[in-house]
């Protein structure tokens, strides 16, 4: 589970009374007011829901230590369009000054930088040719674009497009997570099954979440050769493995996104158990997958 603490401790800072009872949080304010915030450790959602509670309060509130992912500066444009006053999304620092109510707006959400890295990672697994449209701009995936070409993957961009190909074998890259413009947590798993297609060995190490490694026992199921150091919070992945279709159960989304590349690479049939997790982050897959030539089917349902 996730920390909720930064959420907890900036709501309150703004005056907010919350109480956690029975394993629920209850929650109550009044008008809220503002207050300098400073995070322990940039957290998206917990940026996002101190942003979006300052604009609404009584006087200036700052942010440090925010989150920089491209999602809180959309939140913040969004915010702005609706009347409120924010500024630095998008940096380490954020101020808003409150206004009384907020009202209607029109706004395109930015591109998934997840399901674009996603969709990239599965192209390079499988030594595909994809081209990806109406997707994020480069600088959002700049990490993960870095390690794709040092893995020996040719990547091109232009005007909302990138073509992910490879052509060659895969080098191993060692990969460290960290806060944005760092390499995104929510790719480290799907990095983890590219790797195991890699020649070589290859070090991943996660500092940002606990229990981001529940998948490697599934991808060791399916032929992986992983190996797991908890207290260097990382694991070693050995390569080149010719996976193996097998039943794996999915534990949270991305790491059904790392099992779905890994059934994509592997030989035979996958059955993916809990699928509803990778659906909660991906839309169509499965038609975007078959689009692509992959062979996908939903069992069927018998009454």
């Amino acid at each position: 589970m996730r920390r909720v603490d930064q959420h907890v401790y900036g709501l309150e800072r703004l005056g907010a009374r919350i109480e956690e009872r029975a394993g629920n949080f209850v929650c109550e304010a009044g008008r809220l007011h503002g207050a300098a915030v400073q995070l322990d450790m940039p957290t998206v959602t917990g940026t996002e829901n101190i942003m979006m509670a300052a604009s609404v309060a009584d006087g200036h509130t700052t942010i440090s230590n925010a989150a920089r992912e491209p999602h809180v500066a959309d939140l913040a444009e969004a915010l702005n369009k609706m009347g409120a006053h924010v500024h630095g999304a998008g940096t380490d620092r954020i101020d808003v000054d409150g206004v009384a109510e907020l009202g209607g707006y029109d706004h395109r959400v930015v591109p998934d930088y997840l399901e674009a890295g996603t969709y990239m990672i599965a192209a390079a697994a499988t030594g595909g040719d994809v081209e990806l449209v109406n997707c994020c701009p480069l600088d959002h995936v700049y990490a993960l674009v870095l390690k794709l070409r040092q893995a020996g993957v040719e990547i091109e961009e232009g005007d909302g497009r990138m073509r992910v190909r490879r052509q060659g074998e895969l080098h191993p890259v060692n990969l460290i997570t960290w806060t944005h413009p760092g390499f995104a947590t929510d790719l480290q798993p799907q990095y983890t099954a590219l790797m195991t297609q890699a020649t070589g060995t290859t070090v991943v190490q996660e500092f940002l979440f606990d229990n981001r490694f529940q998948y490697v026992g599934e991808l060791n199921a399916m032929g992986a050769r992983i190996e797991v150091f908890p207290q260097r919070r990382g694991i070693q992945v050995t390569g080149p493995s010719p996976l193996r279709g097998n039943i794996v159960s999915i534990p949270d989304i991305r790491a059904g996104a790392a099992l779905m590349i890994a059934a994509l690479c592997a030989r035979g049939s996958t059955q993916l158990v809990a699928v509803e997790h990778l659906e909660r982050g991906y839309e169509d897959i499965p038609g975007k997958l078959s689009g692509l030539g992959a062979r996908v089917r939903e069992p069927a349902v018998h009454s």
